[in-house]
């Protein structure tokens, strides 16, 4: 096995009274694919610091091999100092670096090289960063959570580039499906320990609970041992002093193991307050068209979504993915067609911009409004304690102010407002930003269970995949067309990806696109016909529709198949009799409507 780059051993650090880490480990040599995963606050990025140099253990050793180049990108990019992107990159290089490796890996980002760092948007600085950090083309690449702020376009453009290269990766990351593509060992930091398995994020979780599992059975059987041992202590002490001293030191030892046990932290309980059953129709467009100094960000587009739906938006930034969602909810006029929402709507909005709550607010305020310790969860009053608890927060936390909170804190701060709120349409724009997996699966479950619609925007293509059952993309020029299934299916039936490369002229061509508000992503010259999301609907739920329409008709032939029911009771003969006829004339329907999309199925299989 080749030495490491990179090696942690006995690794110890303590914020406050609080021990982070207590035994961790970490080893990464050349060519090495490692996930570094744990639940928010774990310390993974402490880890990932320390590994880089940027922060001393309290105990423990470091070990870098000498010459190996390490470049780390942290969460949030530190371009002080720096006018331009440029020279911002010029300086990850080093001495030996020159100008034009830096305009190689800035074109390949689509930057330019002459932008001010001050004024990058989100993820124009997650593409200067990685710039900074791909150009010197280092032996390790230290990653903390490098799909932040990047669209969909961009993730799979850097998984593309990272796989293509031969450096040796460590990376935290909430993106599954970035981890899965990328990553052949996973390092699990769990109260303060470190495991490892040399198999990539893929097997993870399942390995995860097997583990939880084994550690609730060992400490199920230590609290029986624990009993019967105080029941010796109790009733079972003999005259034998020596063996009593010793077993008595055990029971003292398996307390105290007991006492110092670090239990795994639980999970979050996310449940959505329901409002009354929406009516069946939940939002109809009709030829929508909006545009901005002549732009067209919406164009020609119409759908129907109903009461039960869940809808993924996805597209490269600046697509007008949040101008589409916002005529959909009747939040904006269209500059044409027509909206028709539906009755009885209840609709609880989640906004991705978190920065519009005041920093000095205090956890408690921004849940309860200021001035109470209840809030209002449907119609049941609940002490805000009691509810912060449910979204993994500590009592103490209370007061807290929201300046203080992590990435992970004030993403789960934003879910429990809404979720607080009675709705029977959910309108999530990037849920799952800095969650970890254990609360992602559960926001997952939650909306998987959810009885009204969700609209929802997303980077996460895992979480579409798992979630939704139709897709609307960006088909360039305004056009937007919905696809049936999760985000691989909507791949699958428009045969590429959301856009062209970040590579060369196109990448720049990208940035400069969405900084316009135009689409970057090409139209293809000829689309094969495919099954519309409805059509595909249709396809799976009409042999249920026929079984119970044929149930319904045999049971209406049995009643009138009874000799004595014209004499008895004329007008339940007639009622029977008109029945049978409109459950025939449904079922003939059904049944022509089935075919006939099932001939157009196979017809599209064969192009």
């Amino acid at each position: 096995m080749a030495p490491p780059l990179i090696q942690l051993k006995n690794i110890a650090l303590t914020f406050g009274a609080t021990p982070l880490l207590t035994d961790a480990e970490l080893s990464v040599s050349a060519g090495e694919r490692v996930c570094l995963v744990g639940r928010n606050g774990s310390g993974k990025s402490t880890l990932l610091k320390i590994a880089a140099g940027l922060i001393e253990p309290d105990h423990g050793t470091v070990f870098v091999q000498p010459g190996a180049t390490i470049r780390y990108l942290a969460q949030e990019p530190d371009f002080g100092g720096m006018t331009t992107t440029q020279q911002y990159v010029e300086a990850s290089l080093g001495p030996d670096g020159d100008e034009y490796q830096a305009r190689y890996a800035l074109e390949q980002v689509g930057l330019n090289g002459s932008e001010d760092p001050a004024h990058l948007s989100g993820g124009e600085a997650r593409r200067a960063a990685l710039a900074g950090v791909l150009a010197p083309n280092p032996d390790i690449l230290l990653l903390d959570e490098p799909t932040n702020h990047l669209d969909l376009t961009a993730i799979e453009w850097l998984e593309r580039e990272l796989a293509s290269r031969r450096m040796a990766l460590l990376m935290i990351s909430h993106d599954r499906r970035f981890l899965a593509n990328l990553s052949r060992a996973t390092v699990w930091l769990d109260r303060g320990e470190t495991r490892r398995i040399e198999q990539g994020f893929s097997a993870f979780e399942e390995w995860r609970d097997d583990v939880l599992a084994e550690e609730e059975r060992d400490q199920h059987k230590l609290d029986r041992k624990i009993v019967a041992e105080e029941h010796w202590l109790r009733y079972g002490v003999s005259g034998r002093r020596k063996r009593n001293v010793k077993r008595l030191g055990n029971l003292h030892a398996l307390r105290e193991a007991r006492r110092t046990y670090r239990g795994a932290l639980g999970v979050a309980t996310l449940s959505a307050a329901a409002a009354e059953n929406s009516g069946k129709l939940i939002i109809e467009a009709k030829d929508v068209g909006k545009s901005y100094d002549g732009v067209p960000i919406v164009s020609g587009f119409s759908t129907r979504i109903q009461r039960g739906d869940r809808i993924g938006i996805v597209g490269p930034n600046g697509t007008g993915k949040t101008t589409l969602v916002s005529l959909l909810t009747g939040a904006l006029e269209p500059d044409s067609g027509t909206v028709r929402l539906g009755a009885n709507l209840a609709m609880t909005t989640l906004d991705q911009h978190r920065e519009s709550l005041d920093p000095n607010t205090t956890l408690s305020d921004a849940l309860t409004g200021g001035g109470s310790q209840t809030m209002l969860i449907g119609e049941q009053a609940r002490h805000v304690v009691s509810y912060m608890k449910d979204f993994l927060f500590q009592p103490e936390q209370a007061r807290t102010p929201l300046s203080r909170l992590s990435g992970g804190e004030r993403g789960r701060l934003m879910l429990a407002r809404a979720l607080a709120k009675p709705s029977n349409v959910l309108v999530l724009d990037e849920p799952t930003n800095d969650l970890d997996l254990e609360t992602l699966d559960v926001l997952e479950e939650m909306l998987g269970d959810y009885a009204g619609t969700v609209l929802l925007i997303s980077h996460d293509r895992d979480f579409l995949d798992r979630l939704v059952n139709a897709v609307i993309v960006p088909e360039g020029e305004g056009r937007w067309q919905e696809y049936a299934g999760g985000y691989s299916d909507m791949l699958a039936q428009r045969g590429g990806d959301l856009g062209a490369d970040l590579g060369g002229d196109a990448g720049a061509e990208t940035a400069k696109q969405a900084k316009s508000g135009k689409n970057a992503a090409p139209m293809p010259s000829e689309r094969k016909r495919r099954l519309s999301f409805h059509e595909k609907h249709a396809l799976e739920t009409l042999p249920a529709t026929m079984t119970a329409l044929q149930s319904r008709m045999q049971a209406l032939q049995r009643r009138l198949a009874d000799p004595g029911l014209y004499a008895r009771d004329r007008k339940a003969f007639d009622e029977a009799s008109a029945a049978l006829v409109t459950v025939q004339a449904e079922l003939a329907g059904a049944e022509e409507k089935w075919l006939a999309l099932e001939i157009l199925r196979e017809d599209i299989a064969e192009q």
